[in-house]
């Protein structure tokens, strides 16, 4: 017999679908406002994400992980001994599937670490000066924005043949429950969306020859995304009705729902392959300087504006553990990390936003290459190598914190490190000293819980705003505070010989 929603006692579960750039998992979570709260969150299944390269293309195996996902609603259920009352899905930015009048995928999306968008942003610029778009948008300068994929593919027989564009999310979203729509904090990293109307900006498009009728319409998190079909029941073992609840579907829009900060007097930084550093504001910064400073204004939950910089993040260690490993010299992270703490701080550090570092290959190479060319001492052997990107990515996350206050006028207190690096206690203390700052560390699942917690309050488990939200994390989980330690004036010299300019088309 399946599981059915309206069985069992207690809290409710939900079912949080979260994809990141090397995994993908599938939590459940319980949640409720009521006496002390009850906030838990079990992983029930976890799978890889290996991105595959074909005929010189680097695409998303998407069929492969939504395999995944079926697998792990079909887990949830069993845990949990009833369906999910809710689903949500988060995943990470920019990509989209393409599919033909029948709604049948055309090709696996491609990845944004691929090559196609080389040199589109000149022709871009060429018809939208980078400060137009960037007042029309907000958005920050990437080379693998939507935008910048769209205007790639153009031309293409895909793109030609296309009569719907879903992100990544939403075409999860789709498969699951037969309806189409595009989740609003994940369509405003497209640099389409104006985040002022947060709508569409059809002068941008226009400009562009972008057609906005591929899009589906636009949605927010709480809103009713479908239920589950029939097949999806059978496949998963699961009871009518399921329903499947819009979250932040931009992954790092439901970690900061899960920052578990008091007031508005905080910054964050969304730790994983990426890290996402800035502060959440009530309205956008669409100001020249902002652009020149590499600021994006993506749309968060309840009409935030989430300001922030992208920094290349934790993907500069994951890489360079996947170059040892090839190499046959695979390093253990926990003993590595030990051993990099013993290393003399500052010895070397690069920008962790430099190009160089965007594509897979052999990255210990390419970090040494650069600390040689900016005239540094380079790095030798695993643990210097880590000391220094994890020192560079502490300097990264002190000026995206100390810009984002310039520019928006708003002066923070604390540093709330969520996601996988809150697990790093060498990152989380290395950005506490360079920020001069206290940092609070967790959770890790960020992603998760913002995901369950807009499900939670969409279903009635939990009532209230971001600050409820966010008080009942902090009442029920177990969080790290570093202070900041040593001397400010070593990252000071530090941050003034690393000399890094923003880089802008």
């Amino acid at each position: 017999m399946g599981a059915s929603p309206a069985s069992g006692t207690g809290p409710l579960p939900f079912a949080a679908v979260d994809l990141g750039a090397s995994s993908g998992r599938v939590m459940v979570g319980h949640v409720s406002n009521r006496g002390a709260g009850t906030l838990r969150l079990q992983e029930v299944h976890r799978f890889p994400n290996r991105p595959v390269r074909t005929a010189g293309t680097l695409h998303w195996d998407i069929l492969s992980l939504y395999g995944g996902v079926l697998d792990g609603l079909r887990a949830a259920g069993a845990t949990a001994g009833r369906a999910p009352a809710s689903i949500g899905i988060d995943t990470w930015a920019v990509d989209y599937g393409l599919l033909d009048a029948s709604g049948a995928l055309l090709g696996n999306p491609v990845h944004y670490r691929d090559t196609r968008t080389e040199g589109e942003a000149a022709k871009v610029a060429a018809v939208l000066p980078p400060d137009v778009l960037y007042a029309a948008t907000g958005l920050q300068y990437l080379p693998f924005n939507t935008l910048y994929q769209l205007t790639a593919a153009r031309g293409g027989p895909a793109l030609g043949a296309a009569r719907r564009l879903l992100l990544i999310p939403d075409l999860i979203a789709y498969w699951l429950t037969g309806e189409a729509g595009t989740e609003i904090t994940n369509a405003s990293t497209t640099q389409l969306i104006d985040p002022r109307t947060r709508d569409w900006s059809r002068p941008v498009a226009d400009a562009l020859g972008i057609d906005l009728t591929l899009f589906a319409p636009l949605r927010g998190p709480g809103d009713r995304a479908g239920h589950l079909l029939p097949e999806v029941l059978a496949e998963t073992g699961l009871t009518d009705p399921v329903p499947v609840t819009a979250v932040g579907s931009h992954d790092t829009a439901s970690a900061v729902v899960a920052v578990p900060a008091s007031g508005d007097r905080f910054a964050y930084v969304a730790t994983g392959t990426w890290s996402l550093a800035g502060l959440e504001l009530d309205a956008p910064v669409l100001t020249e300087e902002s652009r020149a400073a590499n600021f994006t204004n993506e749309l968060g939950v309840d009409g935030t504006v989430r300001y922030l910089r992208n920094i290349m993040g934790l993907w500069l260690l994951q890489e360079c553990l996947r170059t040892w490993e090839a190499e046959g010299t695979p390093q253990r992270l926990d003993r590595l990390l030990r051993e990099a703490a013993d290393v003399p701080g500052l010895r070397s550090s690069v920008d962790a936003d430099d190009p160089a570092f965007l594509a897979p290959g052999d990255m210990p190479r390419r970090i040494t290459d650069a600390v040689r060319r900016s005239g540094g001492r380079a790095p030798e052997g695993p643990a210097e190598i880590t000391r220094c990107v994890l020192d560079s990515l502490a300097l990264a996350h002190r000026r995206a914190i100390e810009d984002a206050q310039r520019l928006s006028g708003r002066v923070v207190d604390t540093v709330h490190i969520v996601g996988g690096g809150a697990h790093n206690e060498l990152l989380c203390r290395l950005t506490a000293d360079a920020c001069g700052l206290p940092v609070v560390a967790g959770p890790t699942e960020a992603a998760a819980f913002g995901n369950v917690l807009v499900q939670a309050r969409a279903a009635g488990s939990v009532g209230g705003d971001l600050a409820d939200l966010r008080a009942l994390l902090r009442g029920t989980l177990e969080l790290r505070r570093y202070e900041p330690t040593g001397d400010r004036a070593d990252w000071d010299r530090a941050a003034a010989s690393t000399g890094v300019e923003t880089a802008r088309p």
